[in-house]
């Protein structure tokens, strides 16, 4: 199912040709109206003209979120502020917050990408879909909003938290679309059954998650808990929000909207260009973007690029899905670890629960890795023994992952913190390196 076949699909040829008269158009826009871009491109000696293929876009700098910080609040709009009539912003957790701007046809722009997502999940305008994510200053809320609604589903505007009151509402409500990040769906699940309700009983015809690291072996645990395809979606406040890629019924990778967003992959350590299908940091351009264009966005997510066709028909570049980032991996014992490979390890065990704490500690001079993990409730009332050989058990997959032991302690169902709205933090480092 496509919202725009004509786009979806039309030929890596004519596309690059759209693309290479948006980027020329967009660079051109930067250079004019944005004084940070003026500045910076003439520093390097690069400028409009230059950009005579698609590969001249790596003539030009990188934009980091230091750079987008430093602009707080408004120094990298192209507009004038009046026809500006939405803004968005990062948590601004690691210093300044990042402020994203857009126009109407902005808006439009990201509503019609999300409505793309919608369809290919096989969501139509006789659908309810109930948006768990954030609204407010946070964008995901707000860009499966404008999704629905331009594909013409209902959308029920819940937010985040109001656990049981979620689960009454997807209950009573019949929705048949639930969008959410992966550990709170599945702590949703849990709430259903202590209500009585059985997820797979609702009548869910997709998921849509995102917004945190997650591995395939959760995905599935997802699926099984609600009976139904869950499909992940990409975005970044700096760019637009989500929608920027989502996945179709292949599962096999995200869709990025080219039309809109221009992806590369690079080598983080050198910024040099990498090849398709090779892993590294995904770099970002919008290139139809009026109120904010972002040229080269190092986003820090580690991902690979694939531009062979689809099963699905689409043409569109299909992004793996997140495997880690390019700043947030914890290194111990020199060995560069990222979450998602204990995650990863974790859930092949039965008989724990996919809810877990990575703690790291210096205790001395060398460094270590606690994995609390829950035991589910049949699990935890066993003997010692059961348990001690479980423990074992996930120590060999982890350390099979990532070639380190690790201590790892199975804790009560329930004990660790759930989410409730926005991210878990499954990291817990008490090593002070900063």
């Amino acid at each position: 199912m496509m919202w725009n076949e004509e786009i979806e699909t039309m030929s890596r040829e004519d596309l690059k040709e759209l693309q290479l008269k948006k980027l020329q158009k967009t660079v051109k826009q930067a250079f004019d109206k944005v004084p940070y871009y003026n500045k910076k491109y003439t520093d390097y000696g690069v400028f409009p003209e230059d950009i005579e293929t698609l590969e001249d876009i790596e003539k030009l700098p990188f934009t980091t979120k230091d750079d987008l910080r430093s602009a707080y609040p408004f120094g990298m709009f192209a507009v004038d502020k009046k026809e500006i009539i939405e803004v968005h912003s990062s948590s601004g957790t690691t210093g300044k917050p990042v402020v994203s701007g857009y126009t109407q046809k902005d808006l439009d722009n990201w509503a019609e990408i999300v409505a793309r997502g919608f369809k290919s999940f096989g969501i139509g305008d006789e659908d309810i879909i109930q948006n768990t994510h954030g609204y407010g200053l946070f964008t995901g809320g707000f860009g499966v909003h404008y999704g629905a609604l331009k594909l013409g589903a209902t959308v029920v505007p819940i937010s985040t938290g109001q656990s049981r009151r979620q689960v009454e509402i997807m209950n009573d409500f019949g929705t048949t679309c639930l969008i959410f990040t992966p550990s709170y769906g599945l702590y949703l699940g849990e709430v259903a059954l202590e209500e009585g309700i059985d997820p797979k009983e609702i009548g869910l015809k997709a998921i849509g998650f995102g917004a945190e690291m997650w591995t395939e072996e959760m995905r599935q645990n997802i699926e099984k808990k609600f009976n139904t395809k869950a499909y992940n979606i990409y975005g970044l406040t700096e760019i637009m929000g989500p929608g920027i890629g989502m996945e179709c019924p292949a599962q096999n990778g995200l869709h990025i909207a080219e039309d809109f967003v221009y992806p590369e992959i690079i080598d983080s350590n050198t910024g040099k260009t990498l090849d398709e299908g090779t892993k590294g940091e995904l770099v970002l351009t919008n290139i139809d973007r009026e109120g904010m264009p972002i040229i080269r966005f190092r986003t820090k997510d580690i991902t690979a690029l694939h531009y062979d066709k689809c099963s699905c028909g689409r043409t569109f570049a299909r992004m793996d899905r997140i495997t880690g980032r390019a700043d947030d991996m914890i290194k111990v014992k020199g060995v560069a670890v990222f979450p998602s490979q204990i995650e990863k390890a974790l859930l092949k065990v039965s008989g724990v629960e996919p809810h877990y704490q990575i703690i790291v500690t210096r205790p001395g001079l060398m460094d270590e890795i606690e994995v609390k993990v829950e035991a589910s409730p049949d699990i935890f009332s066993d003997a010692i023994k059961d348990m001690v050989q479980i423990q074992k058990k996930i120590g060999d997959y982890i350390q099979n992952e990532i070639g380190l032991a690790v201590k790892v302690t199975l804790v009560a169902p329930k004990s660790i913190p759930r989410t409730t709205k926005g991210k878990v933090q499954h990291v817990i480092d008490k090593r002070n390196l900063h």
